[in-house]
Formats: C-alpha cells, structure tokens, sequence
C-alpha cells in the first residue's frame, strides 16, 4: 500500500483482505471501519466454554496503556456466513518510547481471530516509509502465542514488551544487511530462491519452477530511486516488494499474458514475508 497522503492511507483488497494504515496512530473509529471483528462483540457460537472471551480492542486498550499505538489494521474475509464479524485481524503497533531516526520503524504485530482460527499471535516487523512496505522478522524475534484462556491481556502486554526488547537484535542483522554487498550472480540466486518460496505451489500441479510467471531478473528490479543499490539490504527489499505487491509482467503456466497478483491473504503474507527474512539472514551468514 503506497501513499503520500499526510495522516492516512486505506486500500480495501478485494474480497480478500482490508487495509488500513496511518502516519499517526488510528482512532478507533477508523479501525472499526477496516476490521470490525476487533471490536466482536462476542465469541463464534462454535467457540467452547473453556474459550475466554475478550475482544481484541481491550487487549489493544490495555497495550495503549503501555506505549503501544496501532498504525495499521486488517481483517481477512470468511466464506461461512455468520463468521465475518469474528474472523482474522492483524494489527501493526509501534511504541512511543522509540525514537525514530532511520528510514524504517520497529513494529509489532498482533494477530487473533475469535473463530478459532487463531490464538492470539505476536511478532517483529519493521515498516519502510518509503515504499509504505510492512516486513515480517523472522526466527530473530521469538513469536508469542497467547492461547484464549487465562490473563489474556496480561499475557499479550508482557509478550509485546519482550519483543520490543529484541528489536536491538533486530536493528543489528538489519544494518548488517545493508553492509553486505551482492554480486549480480548473487543478486539473481536471491531472487530464484523467493521465486520458489512465492510460485512453488504451482510444482504440485504439474508446473516447474522454471514456468513461474516472472524471472529472477524482473524481481530484483527497482520500483523507486531510493531502492537502487547492490547490498543485501537492497536486493531483499527490491525482490520482497515485487514478490508481495506482484503487478508485474508475466506468463501464466499456459502462456497467457497476465500481470502478478498481490499476497492479499494475511497468512500468506505473513508466512511468505516471514520466509523472505530467513532467506536474506541466510545469505547474510554466508556472506559474514
């Protein structure tokens, strides 16, 4: 999601997902207008006793308590009818004790659902102001499940403040990242191996990798100035924004020309974000 609109930004995805993502931190309201199934005013009927029921929105009242702010909603749709009002949500959180003087901010995420589709779920991500761009940290940032019983909020806030503790951890790989430089050769071996990672389901269906819809080289292609460059830090951007926000050129496996989709699911792009990270900290060991 890209804008220069000074406070606000909101895309609407299809029938996958809804986005919504501020400058400054959303009010409720807004947040209620991309991702209703925060503020589910009770659990799915499929949900047992044993489920405590707390709806997101307090958990997120009680984080704002602590520093954390949320920048950025979304809510995934449902197939069932009935399920949509309590269906997966994520919600991106900075912390206002950081102090923010590079081109990227340290963010957490949260994820729950109240279908039973997810527990509450929490991770490391950095956000890049110049491209708007959201990335997932990988096995850096220790993820955290809160299962729905017990103290909840409780739970959710001290596993927030860990994760705000690792981002140090996190700061380090990523500048480290950006030391690294890659030859053309290595650029290339990045972006074949986020190929499979993006196209690979398209293997159990009779296809090779080599019939994926893009080539390595349109993945390490720059969509902005601010991105040109050979570092490891450069060419895990380039690729992961191409392979997330698709758009580009292409074949599909019966040759017709087609442009390649966005990753609208919020599983999908969690999962994939997550496996381009570990990729790019792979390739920074080899390279140390």
């Amino acid at each position: 999601m890209q804008s220069t609109h000074p406070t606000l930004a909101a895309r609407f995805a299809g029938r996958t997902t809804r986005v919504i993502r501020s400058n400054e931190p959303l009010d409720e309201d807004q947040m209620r207008a991309a991702a209703p199934s925060i503020f589910a005013a009770g659990k799915h009927a499929s949900r047992s006793e044993r489920y405590t029921y707390i709806p997101t929105i307090e958990v997120l009242r009680g984080l704002r308590k602590e520093g954390f702010e949320p920048f950025m909603v979304a809510q995934g749709s449902s197939r069932f009818e009935g399920k949509a009002e309590f269906t997966k949500h994520m919600i991106r959180m900075r912390h206002a004790g950081q102090v923010q003087t590079k081109p990227e901010a340290n963010e957490i995420i949260l994820i729950n659902s109240h279908d039973g589709a997810s527990s509450y779920q929490m991770m490391g991500g950095i956000f890049r102001y110049i491209c708007c761009n959201g990335l997932v940290v990988g096995d850096v940032v220790e993820d955290i499940r809160v299962p729905h019983r017990g103290d909840i909020q409780g739970e959710v806030i001290e596993g927030a403040t860990r994760i705000l503790q690792a981002f140090e951890t996190v700061d380090a790989h990523a500048e480290a990242m950006k030391a690294l430089q890659l030859d053309p050769r290595e650029q290339i071996a990045f972006a074949t191996s986020a190929l499979a990672l993006r196209f690979g389901e398209r293997q159990g269906q009779g296809s090779e990798l080599g019939q994926a819809p893009v080539t390595a080289e349109q993945l390490v292609q720059a969509r902005r100035a601010e991105d040109a460059g050979h570092s490891l830090w450069a060419t895990f951007q380039k690729v992961q924004e191409n392979v997330i926000r698709g758009g580009q050129p292409g074949r599909n496996a019966q040759g017709r020309r087609i442009h390649t989709r966005p990753v609208q699911s919020i599983d999908r792009g969690v999962s994939l974000n997550r496996a381009l990270w570990m990729l790019a900290e792979e390739m920074r060991k080899l390279k140390a």
